[in-house]
């Protein structure tokens, strides 16, 4: 009925099935069948064909509007389908996703038309933003052995030139030493109980005094401290490249950020998990499920 229609309005406008079913997009035999078709449905003849000149009949005439109307409501609705198509899904991602990574996410995620719009936000936050349904998904933070995807932990800074591990126990100060004592700054991306509580009990183990292992107010204020200072920064081996730090292991124990998606009730992030897996790894700078590292 709407292509019928389409190439009814088309002739009619136009004057002449050649140049009517040309500005419709489709062969002139294709316009005559689907006119025809129409006729035979409605019961009576749209236009006469005895003139020279293409004209409708006093039946096509009355049609007109209404066929009219039907073919823009149709467009309308294809318009509608592809904005549909393209709204973005909002998606809660850690502060520490680079643009560029999440650039690149999002065009992995185009070629499953899927279009995302990120929300850079800290643990917590990305957490309520589910909740309240500001976003419809969310990269949260998880216990590593709990994660889909991980990212390895270390401290970094500009003073440790050795080769290997970190031990904490080394930034104990000697009761003689005048030179402030070496902290170790944990990045608010980090400020979660299985990450930071662990290096906390490390902290008290080793004998170090409770504000040489700190929450930074920000991830570029912790970089600042230790870029000053011979003060180290809790990161990925990827954020001490970028920073220009050297990045060692802890050698008290392992650390890793771990991450799994939350979704609002309904939505279905599995894309997320499977096509887009290794996509979603490489943006966190993460190790998936797999064992697999990204990046």
């Amino acid at each position: 009925m709407v292509g019928a229609c389409r190439a009814f309005v088309s002739v009619s406008e136009v004057g002449s099935f050649t140049g009517g079913s040309a500005a419709a997009g489709i062969p002139q035999p294709v316009a005559s069948r689907r006119i025809a078709a129409l006729e035979r449905h409605l019961g009576e003849r749209l236009f006469d064909r005895s003139a020279r000149r293409v004209l409708l009949t006093p039946f096509g005439r009355d049609l007109l509007p209404r066929a009219r109307q039907l073919v823009r409501s149709a467009d309308a609705l294809e318009q509608d389908a592809k904005r549909a198509r393209l709204r973005p899904v909002r998606l809660a991602v850690p502060a520490t996703c680079t643009t560029r990574a999440l650039a690149e996410l999002d065009a992995a995620a185009r070629t499953h038309e899927l279009f995302l719009e990120f929300r850079r936000a800290d643990p917590a936050e990305r957490v309520d933003l589910v909740r309240t349904l500001d976003v419809r998904a969310a990269l949260v933070a998880v216990p590593a052995d709990e994660a889909e995807w991980s990212v390895p932990l270390g401290v970094a800074g500009t003073t440790e030139r050795h080769h290997g591990p970190v031990h904490l126990d080394s930034l104990r100060a000697g009761r003689a030493e005048r030179s402030p004592r070496r902290r170790v700054w944990i990045q608010p991306e980090d400020d979660v109980p299985h990450v930071r509580d662990r290096l906390l009990r490390v902290r008290d183990a080793v004998g170090l005094r409770p504000a040489q292992v700190a929450v930074a107010e920000s991830l570029s204020a912790g970089a600042a401290e230790a870029l000053g200072s011979a003060d180290l920064l809790l990161c990925s081996a990827e954020q001490a490249v970028e920073f220009g730090f050297l990045w060692h292991p802890v050698a008290e124990l392992p650390l890793a950020r771990g991450y799994g998606i939350t979704a609002e009730a309904g939505y279905d992030a599995d894309l997320l998990r499977t096509a887009l897996r290794a996509d979603v790894a490489c943006c966190l700078g993460a190790v998936d499920g797999t064992g697999l590292e990204n990046g």
